[in-house]
């Protein structure tokens, strides 16, 4: 699923202005940009195209999606009996 795709030269894109954007946000959205190597308006596009597109899967789908990455690992889950152990290892 592509989520983000770079325009074509030429090609007219709609523009939005946000207002009242909040700093802490607008900070936050920076250095995400930077950590991802994009420009702050990149950054905006890939965010609402995530979020719309969650918005748009139903619960089913976002399972079934859940199902086949998790069957694809190639480790087996962790077990209540392995956190314990881990947890308690090295204390008196």
């Amino acid at each position: 699923m592509v989520l983000f795709q770079l325009p074509r030269e030429n090609t007219f894109m709609p523009t939005i202005t946000l207002k009242g954007l909040p700093d802490p946000l607008h900070e936050r959205l920076k250095q995400q940009a930077e950590a991802n190597r994009r420009s702050l308006n990149s950054e905006v596009i890939v965010c609402l195209e995530r979020a719309v597109a969650m918005q748009g899967m139903d619960p089913a789908s976002m399972l079934a999606r859940i199902d086949a990455m998790r069957a694809s690992l190639t480790m087996q889950p962790t077990t209540d009996a392995e956190i314990t152990l881990a947890k308690n290892s090295g204390r008196l």
